[in-house]
Order: C-alpha cells, then structure tokens, then sequence
C-alpha cells in the first residue's frame, strides 16, 4: 500500500558552472576554453574531466559532470588567447595610449596567460564560480 508520499534520494555528487566577464569593457568573455578537473579528496591525484569553452554570454553551458566522491575541482581558464584579441583590439580602439601603463600593455604580452582556481564541494550542492577578467587582474567569487 502506497502512503502517497515522494521520497528523494539527496544528490551524492555536486555540481559546477562557470561564466567570464571581461570587467575592462564591461562585456562577457566568449571563446575562452575552460577544463575541468576534480580528486576524491586533498591527497588523492586530479581527474581531468573535459571541458568546453564560453559562449557569447561569456558561460560555459555544457561543463561534464563532477564523479561521485568528489571533494575539490580546478577550473583552468585558457585566458590568453582572448586577452590577446582584446589587447590587440583595444590597442587599435586607442591610438593616445596612455604614458604611465606598464610597459607590457603596449607591447602585446598577455601578463595572465590562464587562471586556475581551485575549490571545495559538496555532494549535492552547486556552485557557479565566475571569473571576471581584465587584462591586469582578475578575481572569482563562489556566485548563486
């Protein structure tokens, strides 16, 4: 005989997304690849899961699912490429560079070629880790 009442199982692994937001021009990040990695606990060795890269929103829509077990993941932003269109294109958008940027700036070289970030889960919880990127700084933040 049936009580009429649902049971849920809690979820036994968490899960994670992610979106880039270029703060230098106030836009989302597209084309940034992102990787995926995850261990079962602080001593055992990192599980690289895939991953996938930004689109025009700046998110990351299609991460793998996080293994059962797991305590940590890594997300590894591949920022280069895009920090150097966006170098690139504002070097063309701004002919007065201004005289007191690190030198750098000019010259084309990207100071965060990637960004790693590191972080503590658990099971059946989410977490949405944003990055949000300039070319001098960046900063993450656990989002809802």
């Amino acid at each position: 005989m049936s009580s009429g009442t649902s049971t849920s199982t809690p979820a036994t692994t968490a899960s994670v997304s992610t979106h880039i937001l270029d703060t230098s021009v106030g836009r989302p990040a597209r084309g940034v690849a992102v990787r995926l990695a995850a261990r079962a606990g602080r001593d055992a060795p990192w599980q690289p899961l895939g991953g996938s890269a930004t689109d025009a929103d700046g998110r990351c829509k299609d991460l793998p699912a996080l293994p059962e077990g797991t305590t940590h993941v890594r997300l590894g932003f591949d920022t280069e490429p895009y920090l150097q269109t966006s170098l690139q294109t504002s070097a063309k958008n701004q002919a007065d560079a201004q005289q007191d940027a690190p030198a750098n700036r000019d010259s084309g070289a990207v100071f965060f070629p990637e960004v790693t970030v590191t972080f503590a889960v658990t099971a059946g919880e989410h977490y949405h880790v944003p990055l949000l990127l300039n070319p001098f700084g960046y900063s993450v933040y656990r989002g809802s």
